[in-house]
């Protein structure tokens, strides 16, 4: 089937961008509201405690990045999400592949979860306080940096893609030859 611009769109195209929409959107909202969720049962309380001290539940505002890194800096963030969703919008566009599709939304869900706190929480717009909650083995980032919902997505989304690059699977669902088969073929 030809769309208007000349890119072709088959049912396996299709599925993929809907999951990929899907997938963005459910990291987004269950971000949110576990963002809502912190900030109005976690403020001025001590952390809480879970799975035997595996997750504690400690409520931080981190105007840095990754490990409270560039915190004088705040506005840059904002710019750097845009990029990176510019980036993934472009990669979309020859999405068929149902494992890039999940990739690209979680990490394009991840991106958009913390650009909301950039953009709408306090201390103002773009320079907004990324809200966190998640402490694990150990409480207030004792062991490891405090995290949230959209961190996780963000991670575990990038790292999906760089498997499925390193594995030759590509966005169109093709996959890149191995040397074995390039040879039995060529």
């Amino acid at each position: 089937m030809e769309s208007r611009q000349g890119v072709t769109t088959t049912p396996q195209r299709r599925r993929a961008l809907i999951l990929f929409v899907a997938v963005a959107g459910f990291v987004v909202a269950v971000d949110q509201v576990a963002k809502l969720v912190a900030v109005s049962h976690l403020e001025g309380q001590p952390s809480r405690r879970l799975l035997g001290g595996l997750v504690y539940l400690s409520l931080l505002r981190n105007s840095g990045a990754a490990f409270s890194m560039g915190e004088s800096v705040t506005f840059v963030f904002p710019l750097i999400a845009f990029g990176v969703l510019a980036v993934i919008i472009w990669m979309a566009r020859k999405l068929a592949s149902v494992p890039w599709a999940i990739g690209l939304g979680l990490a394009f869900g991840g991106a958009v979860g913390n650009l909301v706190d950039r953009l709408f929480r306090s201390p103002g717009v773009f320079r907004g306080h990324v809200v966190d909650m998640i402490s694990v083995f150990g409480p207030d980032g004792q062991y490891f940096p405090v995290f949230n919902g959209a961190d996780s997505a963000l991670c575990c989304g990038v790292a999906l893609l760089v498997l499925l690059e390193l594995t030759g699977r590509r966005r169109d669902g093709s996959r890149v030859p191995t040397k074995t088969e390039s040879a039995v073929n060529g």
